[in-house]
């Protein structure tokens, strides 16, 4: 019976963690796979090497793969925004700028504004019923709004 060679080890142990990246994603999982995958390769060439050396290796390749993922990889990530798409997933964010009717007054600075099919809190001047308003900034769930003259 043969032996398995035991780059293919590393290279399942590749799959498995790039697979549970995929699973369950966070960029952690994806570069120690990656480094798995480079020791499969560091040990197809120097099949001789020991199970120490290949231990210490893979966690020298994994912090640096790591590193390499958080000072490189991850700032220039950050640095590409689709045009149009800076306030993507921050809903409240998108509301800025917009105009609505109130479906609660504004009394001691607090009333309700409907948005789509929901109800939002608004705070700002007083003012009655059905009054435009425009948000100009918010503050976790609750909309900051003026008064808009409709003429």
């Amino acid at each position: 019976m043969t032996e398995l060679a035991l780059h293919y080890f590393w290279w399942v142990a590749a799959l498995v963690l790039i697979g549970g990246e995929v699973m369950l994603p966070g960029y952690f999982m994806l570069w120690i796979g990656i480094a798995a995958a480079v020791m499969g390769g560091l040990v197809a060439v120097l099949p001789d090497m020991g199970a120490i050396t290949q231990a210490v290796v893979f966690g020298v390749l994994a912090f640096v793969s790591c590193f390499a993922y958080w000072k490189f990889v991850r700032p220039r990530l950050e640095r590409i925004v689709p045009v149009g798409n800076e306030r993507l997933n921050r809903r409240g964010d998108q509301l800025i700028g917009q105009r609505f009717s109130l479906c609660e007054p504004i009394v001691n600075g607090r009333g309700k504004a409907r948005v789509g099919d929901g109800m939002w809190l608004v705070v700002g001047p007083d003012l009655p019923l059905g009054a435009t308003i425009e948000v100009v900034g918010i503050d976790g769930t609750t909309l900051r709004v003026k008064a808009v003259d409709v003429a």
